[in-house]
């Protein structure tokens, strides 16, 4: 018949195998475990959405529906925060209409850039200019676009959606968002915009 073991003649008996097992001398301090390493830190996580205080105004004539519709998709991917104006369909409409209601909201400071696509880009460009704050210019390559931003300092593109493939303009986009504005003696021409603007509007 086996008999109960206590708590002390349990631990000294694990305390002998311990010894026997490390080969040291029975009065010999059994060293504690090690405490446990310290995790490492971990880098903070991305944002989740590293553009959603960046809004964009986008809309469309029917010519450009299609278009703005996989623009829209793509810009919300990117964690922008889409301001979609319309077109809601194929249905026809007039571009002035929507080039309006993209550049008020460039104008009034409600959306930081504004995107508006018809099927050459050339009319909603003229009609986004005469909105008082917009520096709309049309895109049809990746210079243009960058030059826009950079050299204009345009917080609004046109697209013709007749005129350019759906992935030209994905990259148009992409690039014209990227682009900061250059400044320097860039400053003082876009100031001269502004200044005929002041101007006109007296």
């Amino acid at each position: 018949m086996t008999l109960p073991v206590n708590d002390d003649q349990l631990r000294a008996m694990v305390e002998k195998v311990v010894r026997q097992t490390l080969g040291m001398n029975a009065g010999a301090p059994v060293a504690a475990p090690p405490a446990p390493a310290a995790a490492a830190p971990q880098p903070a996580a991305a944002a989740p959405f590293p553009n959603a205080n960046r809004s964009v105004a986008i809309g469309a004539d029917h010519g450009g529906y299609e278009l703005k519709e996989l623009l829209k998709t793509d810009l919300i991917a990117q964690g922008y925060a889409v301001q979609d104006v319309g077109t809601h369909s194929q249905d026809a409409v007039d571009y002035p209409d929507l080039a309006f209601e993209v550049a008020k909201l460039v104008g009034n400071g409600t959306a930081w850039r504004g995107i508006m696509i018809d099927g050459a880009g050339i009319g909603s460009c003229m009609a986004a200019n005469k909105v008082p704050g917009v520096r709309a210019g049309m895109a049809y390559d990746l210079s243009s676009a960058l030059n826009s931003r950079e050299h204009n300092d345009a917080n609004l593109l046109t697209l013709g959606a007749g005129l350019i493939g759906a992935n030209l303009a994905k990259q148009i986009v992409q690039t014209w968002l990227a682009t900061e504005f250059g400044g320097g003696r860039h400053t003082r021409r876009v100031e001269k915009i502004k200044a005929i603007e002041k101007l006109t509007m007296k």
